[in-house]
């Protein structure tokens, strides 16, 4: 399981809580040898929606959004990759991508995708809070740079 923040750390909110357990599901995934991730959601519903695990208390997430996000993005995740790794630049392709910064991508790009109720700011912020748990400036600045430019080729009109 991806070490980082409780979901208090990102705001607190249901729904940025949700977006924080589907990025810890999707790195999960990645990090089995026999993904499930019907049963993963499962898991992290019952078990950490709500939850004090190591004296943190977790926010209870929006179960919906979280289910979507955590299996929409495992199951388009060879189209998430598609469209970002046309805008990854040429020295950071997809293979060299630490597996937390990918699975914010793949769970930023699926929203942008499968989402046009969710405003592509309200994405971008959200995952960039994400990030800011997990890494230093630079790398959450890196992210903003490539989702900016992914909107841009999936949401032309925003």
């Amino acid at each position: 399981m991806v070490a980082g923040p409780t979901s208090k750390a990102i705001g607190g909110s249901p729904r940025s809580a949700a977006r924080l357990a589907a990025v810890q599901a999707h790195y999960q995934l990645m990090s089995s040898d026999r993904p499930n991730a019907r049963g993963v959601a499962t898991e992290f519903t019952a078990h950490r929606s709500g939850q004090v695990i190591d004296d943190e208390e977790y926010v209870k997430f929006d179960a919906a959004l979280f289910e979507d996000i955590t299996l929409g993005s495992w199951q388009r995740f060879w189209e998430c990759d598609a469209a970002l790794e046309k805008r990854l630049p040429d020295a950071w392709p997809l293979k060299r991508l630490e597996r937390t910064l990918h699975a914010i991508f793949r769970c930023a790009v699926y929203e942008l995708m499968a989402r046009p109720d969710v405003p592509t700011k309200v994405i971008i912020n959200e995952y960039l809070d994400v990030a800011h748990g997990f890494y230093e400036r630079a790398e959450v600045s890196f992210l903003n740079g490539v989702l900016d430019k992914l909107a841009q080729d999936l949401r032309p009109s925003n």
